[in-house]
């Protein structure tokens, strides 16, 4: 059973055009952007996003957080208003905000149609996964308004797909099509639409069968050692494969293994 999720903080007494869902069965907690028909992200949304992700990560009952949108479009970007309105050093945060999901220690999906353009792009580039439906298209049109992305898109963008390809969509506000954001690299997979969930419930059941432990330390893993050296990364995937190597999921899944069965892991 899925149920709305209420939390603590004040701060997120009511949330600013979007929702969280739990679904305890399957320790999944979906963040629904929920202002249609284009689910615009405000600046205010965006402390809060943070925030939500920061409750989700210590919240024992959550294993895999899923990102999506309400309707065609996942998000045509932020409210452009709100980018005069706000002080500097609001501006300054959004990055930092926008930043949450890869700062989570748990697996992020974000499922992607229509429009996911701007801040919509650059905090599905801040997940782990990105599902895409064949409707999804992908852009940063900041330079249509005289600006550059601000919340670690054009960054995030050209470690995935290098500087040439990252100029061709940032500088001349390209929008890149679903499947072609899967051939270079962007998405993770791409569906037909009425496919989307589907795949989506398929990703979160799969990630749920293996250790929450050994997919905390991967993640990290890989999120630290993305600019380090190759000798650097090496050393710290040893450090890390040590520590596994004490735990009760690693001898869980030894045994699991000689014993033709399935790992029943407990994230320890």
């Amino acid at each position: 059973m899925t149920t709305k999720m209420t939390f603590t903080d004040p701060r997120l007494a009511a949330l600013n055009g979007f929702r969280v869902e739990l679904t305890p069965d399957k320790q999944r907690a979906d963040i629904i952007l929920d202002r249609p028909p284009l689910n615009v992200i405000e600046m205010a949304q965006r402390d809060q996003l943070r925030l939500v992700f920061e409750a989700l990560d210590e919240d024992d009952r959550v294993r895999v957080i899923v990102l999506r949108g309400i309707g065609e479009h996942f998000s045509s970007g932020g409210n452009i208003k709100g980018f005069m309105e706000a002080s500097p050093e609001h501006v300054s945060k959004l990055a930092w905000n926008i930043a949450a999901p890869a700062r989570c220690s748990k697996p992020v999906i974000a499922a992607n149609r229509g429009y996911c353009f701007g801040v919509g792009f650059e905090i599905s580039l801040a997940c782990d996964f990105r599902i895409v439906s064949e409707t999804c298209f992908y852009a940063l049109p900041e330079q249509k308004l005289g600006q550059i992305p601000g919340s670690g898109g054009s960054a995030r963008l050209q470690k995935i797909v290098g500087i040439t390809r990252t100029k061709d969509i940032v500088m001349r506000s390209k929008r890149i099509p679903g499947k072609q954001a899967l051939d270079w690299g962007i998405a993770t997979e791409c569906v037909p639409d009425n496919k989307l969930e589907a795949a989506t419930d398929a990703l979160v059941d799969e990630l749920l069968t293996f250790s929450p432990l050994a997919q905390r330390t991967a993640k990290k893993l890989l999120n630290d050692t993305e600019d380090s050296t190759l000798a650097i990364a090496i050393e710290l995937e040893g450090h890390c494969y040590s520590r596994l190597r004490q735990s009760t999921d690693f001898k869980e899944g030894v045994e699991a293994f000689h014993g033709k069965r399935a790992a029943k892991f407990i994230g320890s």
